[in-house]
């Protein structure tokens, strides 16, 4: 990279001793800008302030199917025990009416996520497509 000078005597070969910053500054502001831009999308917490909402107590029609889970895992089938093999039968009876019936979850709060989701896979796999998740309309 040369450098410049501005006039002089013929006989001074010296080279310039101060570094030019502007080019610097430039990069530097640049990357402060990248950084900036792309800090705040590295962040992968959702901070969520789920709705607290009362519902309308509805009635169930007399064709809708209730699926209950308990706090033990226990599945209930219309208020009968029913273990993985006949929540399959059962599912694959359902998927062949038409209309479909809704699947109507009733799921105690102690329940884990990951059996909510399976049973909603398991639902899913046979083709139920009307799932309801019911819930208390007091808040109690």
């Amino acid at each position: 990279m040369a450098f410049g000078r501005l006039g002089g005597e013929e006989g001074e070969e010296q080279p310039m001793a101060d570094i030019n910053m502007i080019p610097m500054i430039d990069v530097m502001l640049v990357l402060l800008i990248v950084f900036m831009i792309t800090a705040p999308l590295l962040t992968n917490a959702v901070k969520l302030e789920l709705p607290e909402a009362s519902s309308a107590e509805n009635q169930p029609k007399p064709d809708d199917i209730s699926l209950a889970l308990d706090a033990q895992g226990q599945s209930f089938w219309n208020g009968e025990p029913c273990d993985s093999a006949c929540l399959d039968d059962k599912m694959g009876q359902l998927a062949d009416k038409q209309p479909q019936p809704e699947l109507q979850l009733k799921v105690d709060k102690q329940v884990p996520y990951e059996q909510v989701a399976k049973l909603m896979a398991q639902a899913s796999r046979h083709g139920l497509t009307k799932l309801a998740f019911v819930s208390d309309p007091s808040g109690a």
